[in-house]
């Protein structure tokens, strides 16, 4: 991996100087170990000549250890009586400038997504950018009920972005069942890892408390602490007075190094 940094905040109090990670792009051979290493795509900038992944708290599914819970079957249930399809469509099979789909997910985007909506420019830029590699089509007796944009290989699938409709279908709860589906079908065909995109803030939760085997990147290891992912969500919103190996204890702070140098 091409590994660069930015420079970000400073703090003389805590003696913390930070800088933000990036991953050089080089090609999806390395798709694995990035997001491994607690990175994702990065769009933010639509007019630079290279693509990068950013650093993030990570999270995502240990396959292996997933199985359907309470609310997985109570989701499930729901969609018993219909008549729904789920297809894995490569990117090169798909047509991505088709007006109806690209209307379809900016109609998505003004409503759902946090921070406002997804313009059409950052959406092609999405979908021309070398991280998408698949699209997953949902339908409902024969209507389109939405589009899911993966970055995917043959161990590891990252949901990327999700469209769903949200009139026909407003009654059931698509957004999840979609997100579920890909999950389960991800364990079914073998591969090791779904990643779920970031996780910060108490709105986040639900992808935490809703599927067995979660997992989140802290920047340097993989944890399944559930109870203290939850904490750090809920107090995203708050200030850090300093990073977090400097609040760690002494024993602690040891303990952790020696988990990572381990």
């Amino acid at each position: 991996m091409k590994l660069i940094f930015s420079e970000y905040v400073k703090d003389y109090d805590s003696y913390t100087f930070s800088y933000a990670p990036y991953v050089v792009f080089q090609n999806r051979n390395k798709m694995t170990e990035t997001y491994e290493a607690g990175f994702l795509p990065y769009t933010g900038n639509l007019e630079l000549d290279h693509f990068l992944y950013y650093k993030a708290r990570s999270l995502r599914v240990n396959l292996a250890k997933f199985g359907m819970g309470s609310e997985n079957r109570r989701v499930a249930r729901k969609f018993e009586d219909f008549d729904v399809s789920v297809n894995w469509i490569p990117l090169e099979e798909f047509n991505v400038q088709s007006a109806d789909f690209l209307n379809f997910c900016l109609r998505y985007s003004r409503e759902r997504f946090r921070g406002g909506e997804m313009s059409k420019a950052r959406l092609e830029y999405v979908l021309q950018s070398p991280f998408l590699t698949h699209l997953i089509i949902f339908e409902i007796a024969g209507k389109t009920a939405g589009y899911v944009l993966s970055s995917q290989n043959k161990e590891i699938i990252h949901y990327w972005y999700s469209f769903f409709e949200l009139e026909d279908f407003q009654d059931l709860p698509l957004g999840k069942y979609m997100m579920l589906e890909v999950i389960r079908r991800s364990k079914e065909k073998g591969l090791r890892y779904c990643y779920l995109g970031t996780c910060y803030g108490a709105h986040s939760l639900y992808k935490v408390r809703d599927f067995k085997g979660v997992e989140f990147s802290d920047g340097n290891v993989w944890s399944s602490d559930v109870k203290k992912l939850k904490a750090w969500c809920k107090n995203d919103d708050q200030k850090l007075e300093m990073d977090r190996l400097k609040q760690m204890t002494p024993p602690d702070a040891n303990a952790y190094l020696d988990r990572i140098i381990n």
